[in-house]
């Protein structure tokens, strides 16, 4: 059950009291111009509902306090939560302008209440008295994380540093923002408009089909438009014969976030660090990357580089073997050119085929979208006992996002999830989860119940010509499971308290359910069964699927160097001092970096950094991108449970999976989540073995 409020008289009621089926907002009854009234009653409204708790004259409790707060806000939080995903899932300019005037008052706004001084009072009070309170292990944690979190928002300055620290957060929240934008600007304006056979050499089927449909959607019916979605830039540079088209696409598509003007992304990443540096300053951190892991299960730079300097030289080294190979075949095609950024993907999957007589173009048609959809909810039914529902009258904010209810094994229905498959110019790029709801089991005046979740994915793919099955990549398949392990933590979420729910656990944690999930992708059983050929209908065959296993870990010399690069540009911003970021030349900054870690010339970092959408359109990945490979030495023991259980649908190893991983939210500490689930902490070495770099 959702709660509900009541609207001011001067905004859409639509926005404050979901009347549209399943508990939905009636997205047909919302007008974007609607936002910036709602917004402008939300705010004051909130701030009025935090003073009175801060100034209640009775003495502070868990309940008058802590559980207030929790229950506080209901408006901006509705309006928020539908506003930030519409931005990001279709946009368009009147939603953009709100965006940029929002994102500064948005943090005036979370400052004004975080720098509460009597409100922070009462917090530490009962803090303080945490041992007399006879709180629940959950209640208790709760309180932790409040009383951390608005220590590390300003909570002790004095006046004149609150002041500080408020202006820099504001600055910085409108410099993400703004960076956000430019790169979706780029990503939406450019297209490599392709016409002969000749343009089109080498390229297969559901690739060229897919350039049509995105050529014609953009207006050039008949021809063929190279994008920078992943789902045509990525199997474009695989495939393509054409050398000097692929170096093309490879360099616009490296290049975003550097346009001329007001989309240059350069000198907002140089303010930003420089700016995040004295804020950590400011909190008594010796830098901003030891202000973000204070509380992640690394705790300290010099942990995450350990990690990341032993994946680098491990990584570094195999893609040099890789290279030698890619350079061996170059010549053997009578070409004598250098390994190009743009030849390696061309010539590894060359390389592949070579070696293990496999392809890509071989494995996609057997991936349809719809059936791998269909794996990865039957994968949730065997695991968790949950099942999906689709309600196809449901109107969502585009035509395209389908709507499903989720349902347990009595036929409760435990959530709500909508998908948005299909890349347009209106989303910015990449796939992520997000939440319009998130689950509680709070029961106060106006939730007799707790609320139900409301999930999303968010995805790129590349839509197929009318009547056309897509056809999509094994990265993409695993994309899709990633995304829906993202998902299922936030669905299967059963907490308390709204603070603590789904995926509000630490960075370092977060990605452990969404990447272990990604194992069942290649589950032989799950293959087999939808895994299926989408003109004949036959399943993938064995001697397919073994070629597949044989293959699995080629060609991550270069995964990982890309990444590894990236994350150790990341905490080498991060770990600066405000002395050392003034007047930083981030992209000099970025040359030096990889010149110390003598990136091979043949491969560039994952995300370069006027591109680098997880660290610099907001502050959700900064100093915290190594998490994705923190979180895989903890998915590559997670994993071996099932093996050793010899099941990898065990239902006991998948209970404990639910109650710890899963469930629990943030209301356990994560390294006694995972123990409570595994019975230990992982091998740093598991990580290197799974990815096949020992």
């Amino acid at each position: 059950m959702s709660r509900k409020s009541s609207a001011a008289p001067n905004i859409n009621p639509e926005i404050a009291t979901w009347t549209g089926p399943l508990g939905l907002p009636d997205f047909a009854r919302i007008d974007d111009r609607d936002f910036e009234a709602a917004f402008d009653a939300a705010l004051p409204a909130d701030l009025a509902e935090t003073q009175a708790i801060a100034d209640n004259p009775d003495e502070p409790t868990f309940e008058n306090t802590i559980i207030a707060l929790e229950t506080a806000g209901e408006l901006l939080t509705r309006a928020s939560h539908i506003f930030r995903n519409l931005a990001g899932a279709n946009t368009n300019d009147t939603l953009q302008e709100l965006e940029r005037k929002l994102s500064p008052e948005m943090s005036r706004h979370h400052s004004a209440i975080m720098m509460n001084r009597p409100l922070f009072d009462r917090i530490n009070t009962l803090y303080q008295n945490r041992k007399n309170l006879c709180l629940n292990p959950e209640a208790s944690r709760v309180l932790e994380l409040a009383w951390r979190s608005f220590v590390k928002s300003g909570a002790n300055l004095d006046e004149a540093d609150q002041a500080q620290l408020s202006a820099i957060n504001e600055r910085l929240a409108t410099l993400g923002t703004t960076f956000s934008q430019n790169v979706l600007a780029d990503e939406r304006d450019y297209a490599l408009i392709l016409e002969t056979d000749e343009d089109l050499a080498g390229l297969p089927d559901f690739l060229i089909s897919g350039m049509n449909a995105a050529a014609e959607e953009r207006g050039h019916d008949g021809k063929y438009a190279v994008t920078l979605s992943r789902s045509i830039i990525e199997p474009f540079l695989t495939f393509s014969e054409r050398r000097d088209l692929r170096e093309t696409a490879f360099k616009a598509w490296v290049a975003r976030g550097e346009g001329l003007g007001e989309r240059d992304n350069r000198p907002l990443v140089a303010e930003t660090v420089k700016l995040r540096a004295e804020k950590a300053a400011l909190l008594g951190y010796a830098s901003f990357a030891h202000f973000k892991l204070d509380d992640t299960m690394a705790k300290t730079p010099e942990n995450v580089r350990t990690l990341l300097e032993t994946m680098w030289g491990k990584a570094r080294d195999r893609s040099a073997e890789e290279a030698s190979d890619l350079s061996r075949l170059i010549a053997k095609s009578g070409h004598n050119h250098d390994v190009a950024p743009w030849d390696w993907r061309h010539y590894s999957e060359k390389v592949r085929a070579e070696r293990y007589d496999l392809n890509e173009a071989e494995i996609k048609p057997y991936l349809q979208l719809e059936k791998m959809i269909e794996a990865a909810f039957h994968t949730a039914e065997k695991l968790f006992g949950i099942t999906f529902r689709q309600h196809d009258g449901v109107r969502a904010w585009h035509q395209d996002v389908r709507v499903f209810e989720v349902l347990d094994a009595n036929g409760k229905r435990i959530a709500v999830f909508l998908a948005d498959y299909f890349a347009r110019p209106s989303k910015r790029s990449g796939a992520w989860m997000s939440e319009l709801q998130e689950q509680h089991n709070l029961t106060t005046n106006q939730d007799s119940e707790g609320q139900t979740p409301i999930v999303l994915n968010i995805m790129n793919f590349a839509k197929a010509p009318a009547g056309e099955p897509v056809l999509i990549t094994m990265d993409d398949a695993r994309t899709l499971f990633h995304e829906f392990g993202h998902a299922l933590h936030g669905m299967l979420s059963d907490v308390t308290y709204p603070s603590i729910s789904g995926t509000s656990v630490s960075r370092d944690f977060v990605e452990l359910p969404s990447q272990l999930f990604e194992h069942w992708l290649t589950v032989p059983q799950v293959l087999q069964r939808f895994a299926v050929h989408h003109q004949t209908g036959e399943t993938i065959p064995q001697a397919l699927l073994d070629k597949m296993r044989a293959a699995a870990k080629f060609n991550k010399g270069f995964a990982n160097v890309e990444f590894t690069s990236s994350a150790l540009v990341d905490m080498a911003f991060h770990a600066l001092t405000p002395e050392q970021a003034e007047n930083i030349d981030a992209m000099a900054f970025q040359a030096e970096i990889l010149a110390g870690l003598d990136m091979p010339d043949a491969i560039v970092m994952r995300h370069a950094t006027p591109h680098f959408a997880h660290v610099f359109s907001g502050d959700g990945y900064s100093a915290g991108y190594y998490s994705y490979m923190w979180s895989g030495v903890l998915d590559a023991d997670a994993f071996e449970a099932f093996r050793e259980a010899g099941d990898a649908f065990d239902s006991a190893t998948a209970e404990k999976l639910r109650r710890y991983v899963y469930s629990s939210g943030g209301s356990m500490d994560p390294e006694q989540a995972y123990i409570a689930f595994r019975g230990k902490l992982p091998r740093p070495e598991a990580l290197l073995e799974k990815e096949g770099l020992t």
